[in-house]
């Protein structure tokens, strides 16, 4: 399995409410391979999120390199980044931002035409993406249309639009019923292999996290990791 994304030696250190720096991450470790899908789970402000946001170079960790498909994010100024991150990274969120005004197919078709790919080959893609996560009849349909399944769907296809090699997911069945979170999670698996792309998840459900292929745990500002079997119990 071919490293896509690698992290080493990762620090965060914020200054604290006192003037104090305050240490989220204290030397993270971690590789992730094509095709595989690893959850991330840790106790509220173990530091789950800050860690997603730096391998998505949302952020820049304190010390530490971490690179995506030979690219390290510290040798890049900031308008390289952007174009890594709508490129090759794809990002789903527990609230799926969609835009309201426009259609399922539009916000799929988003993140492609902000690459530069012409409108009828984005609206292929953005049409086929969405037949893919279930969506084939409700492609004309604006979000508050959609059950809040339905748009999570639209923003996990939304987060394939220009086929990714990393997808970071934050709590992505957060908001959703059970039926809905479980579809999604066998969505989410199963879309890492069909796909080939590295997952990682940030999650506090224990059923999502039995579904990856590692499970890793926040402790102490370091990822050390954690039995899935054990997880899913």
């Amino acid at each position: 399995m071919s490293t896509v994304l690698s992290a080493r030696g990762v620090r965060k250190v914020f200054q604290g409410g006192d003037g104090r720096p305050l240490e989220i991450l204290s030397g993270v470790d971690l590789d992730v391979g094509r095709g595989e899908f690893v959850a991330i789970v840790g106790e509220s402000g173990a530091g789950k999120s800050t860690l997603l946001h730096l391998l998505g170079a949302l952020d820049r960790p304190t010390e530490g390199t971490i690179i995506l498909d030979n690219q390290r994010y510290d040798e890049v100024g900031e308008t390289e980044l952007d174009q890594l991150r709508n490129r090759r990274i794809g990002f789903v969120f527990q609230f799926h931002h969609l835009l309201r005004d426009f259609s399922a197919l539009e916000n799929v078709m988003m993140p492609m035409r902000i690459a530069g790919i012409a409108p009828e080959e984005a609206r292929i893609r953005a049409g086929t993406l969405l037949a893919q996560v279930g969506l084939a009849e409700r492609m004309s349909h604006r979000p508050q249309e959609l059950s809040g399944g339905e748009q999570q769907r639209v923003a996990v296809a939304r987060a394939l639009a220009n086929d990714p090699r990393l997808v970071l997911a934050d709590e992505p069945s957060g908001n959703l019923d059970l039926r809905q979170a479980e579809r999604l999670h066998d969505l989410l698996a199963t879309l890492a292999r069909d796909f080939e792309t590295a997952m990682v998840v940030v999650t506090h459900n224990r059923q999502l996290a039995s579904r990856a292929d590692r499970v890793l745990a926040v402790d102490a500002g370091r990822l050390i990791p954690v039995d899935r079997v054990a997880v899913g119990e």
